[in-house]
């Protein structure tokens, strides 16, 4: 299974994890991304997610492609909120089933990772203080990344 989706409504994890139910699998892994109360020393009311929703699909449907292949995974799905999010949204969730854990756990790291960087979304933060701002990904390209070493990455600081 291969699926990506966009959706400007909630996102129903309890049905997205029973799609990736498979009896060939022993291992499931999944990533929520919540919308939180804070970033980089902003209070944070709520979000606004805008996307390229061609060019995402398309991007979205590749990274979940590599993710089979690259880790030998059965399934991989991923979901992307936009529109306005309130605190304590699902943003994003990502889904993968395998045979092992490992495999699971390492295509689920893979995919949030190249949807963070890959996918034309942008977050908008609207703060306690009355003002809102654009959070950029010039940090995204200048870290570079390598999922040689993801061990030693450190989460993202702006959550998903």
């Amino acid at each position: 299974m291969i699926e990506f989706g966009l959706t400007s409504g909630a996102i129903d994890t309890e049905l997205w994890r029973r799609r990736m139910a498979d009896p060939t699998c022993g291992g499931y892994a999944a990533f929520e991304g919540w919308v939180r109360d804070h970033n980089e020393g902003h209070e944070v009311l709520r979000l606004e997610y805008e996307v390229y929703a061609t060019l995402a699909q398309s991007e979205g449907e590749r990274i979940l492609a590599e993710a089979i292949e690259r880790f030998g995974v059965t399934g991989a799905a991923c979901v992307h909120r936009h529109g306005a999010l309130a605190l304590g949204d699902v943003a994003v969730w990502v889904g993968v089933s395998a045979a092992h854990r490992d495999e699971a756990f390492k295509a689920c790291r893979y995919i949030i990772d190249e949807v963070k960087i890959r996918l034309p979304i942008w977050k908008k933060e609207h703060y306690v203080a009355g003002d809102s701002g654009w959070v950029n990904c010039e940090r995204c390209a200048a870290h570079g990344h390598s999922h040689e070493s993801e061990s030693s990455r450190q989460p993202e600081a702006a959550g998903a």
